[in-house]
């Protein structure tokens, strides 16, 4: 923090530790970056904590001239508001850091019974205007790096969206725990299922919840006064819980502290690749990103091997480097990672000088019955070995999630094939 000027440590200091989103500026008053955080305090800190290096990252911060922040109630409400001021201002670095494979879109589809699905950029680009609005209904995002799953648990918990399919007579899953208004069953028609679930849903959408928490305070009362006592109580339950959104799972905080705790840590992305190779026929590769905060599963990509004809792991390696490089709108990592030692680093360190890009490989032996874990280095600088050292676990989390990627995927061939 000593690098850090007295307006910004000012700054820092005046950061709550509540959900919500922050904007960096630089010296012409420009908004050049918008993040999310779970706590805003420890959040925005962190970049001013790093140790400085080459990466990319230190370009912004060294523009950052001031700091600006919004609370929201919970995570939740802060990806929305993110994702509405990105695509309103379109800060330069979140432009330039964009992968449109890694954004995503929350879509409610024109069917009788509206569905809540999610699409990458990418696919609903590929859609022309007609298709849309034949399609959805309304289109809310793009939420950088989205939790999908996740985040579609909380909203279906919060509004009871419906998963099944009207007429198919036997109750869902959900609806056996009362959290489906019964779709499946025909215990509710259409138009009350948009009125209950999907309205509500889209003005939660939209950054209006305290519009949405309004309106079920009048249904409730409604429902009451008719001694509807039952759907009273489910009106009441639905408001408790937008009041208090449990949704920590939306950014894993305590991943990010864990590998945080050291004040030299800095961001960092990670790409960590690996080989599957079950005869000259049955090669993959894959690629997996991480960043302080885990998995980034939005970004993984994997790759059947197309040039090479024998079974060298090597020679696959460097053909999913060479075709991942040409892809010049993927961002790049701050790391290379690879399952290999020598053989595998000297190859990729040639790629790499080739193109003219100076990014730290690291390599992980498996060892026997991968019990061993040793550590290669195309280049011994002490920040590199300091960030192994502070980051060992996670480098391996990274090492083994990538060749679980690769394996699923070869056995996935494999099925097809049958």
């Amino acid at each position: 923090m000593s690098t850090v000027n007295s307006k910004i440590k000012q700054l820092l200091k005046k950061l709550p530790s509540t959900p919500g989103i922050y904007f960096f500026y630089n010296s012409q008053k420009q908004i050049i970056y918008i993040g999310k955080a779970t706590n805003l305090h420890t959040r925005v800190k962190s970049y001013f904590q790093a140790k400085k290096t080459d990466r990319p990252i230190e370009t912004m911060i060294s523009k950052i001239n001031n700091i600006k922040f919004l609370q929201t109630d919970s995570v939740l409400e802060a990806i929305i508001l993110e994702a509405q001021q990105i695509k309103k201002l379109q800060p330069i670095y979140n432009v330039l850091g964009k992968d449109n494979k890694s954004w995503i879109y929350i879509v409610i589809t024109n069917h009788q019974y509206p569905r809540v699905e999610t699409i990458r950029e990418h696919e609903l680009n590929q859609l022309s205007e007609i298709t849309k609005k034949k399609v959805y209904n309304k289109i809310f995002g793009p939420f950088p790096n989205l939790r999908t799953k996740d985040t579609i648990r909380i909203l279906q918990k919060l509004f009871s969206i419906s998963f099944c399919h009207p007429d198919q007579k036997k109750a869902c899953f959900y609806r056996q725990l009362n959290q489906c208004l019964g779709v499946c069953t025909n215990e509710i028609s259409d138009k009350d299922y948009k009125s209950k679930v999907i309205n509500p849903l889209i003005q939660f959408l939209s950054g209006k919840k305290s519009s949405v928490i309004q309106k079920l305070k009048k249904q409730m009362f409604q429902t009451s006064k008719a001694e509807n006592f039952e759907e009273a109580g489910r009106i009441r339950n639905q408001i408790n819980n937008l009041k208090h959104i449990q949704d920590v799972t939306l950014i894993d905080e305590k991943f990010f502290q864990s590998y945080r705790a050291d004040s030299n840590q800095h961001l960092f992305k990670i790409e960590g690749y690996d080989i599957s190779n079950l005869g000259s026929t049955g090669k993959v590769g894959s690629l997996v990103v991480f960043d302080q905060s885990g998995p980034i599963k939005s970004e993984y990509k994997k790759f059947k091997i197309k040039t090479v004809s024998g079974q060298s792991d090597v020679d696959c390696l460097a053909e999913i480097f060479e075709r991942r490089l040409k892809h010049q709108n993927w961002t790049l990592p701050d790391y290379f990672l690879v399952d290999g030692g020598k053989p595998q680093l000297n190859k990729i360190k040639k790629i790499l000088i080739s193109k003219n890009i100076d990014i730290p490989i690291i390599g992980i032996a498996k060892g026997q019955e991968r019990k061993k874990n040793e550590f290669h280095l195309t280049t011994r600088n002490q920040s590199i070995l300091d960030f192994i050292k502070q980051n060992s676990k996670l480098l391996i989390q990274v090492r083994d999630e990538a060749h679980r990627f690769a394996i699923s995927y070869q056995r996935k061939l494999r099925k097809i094939k049958k």
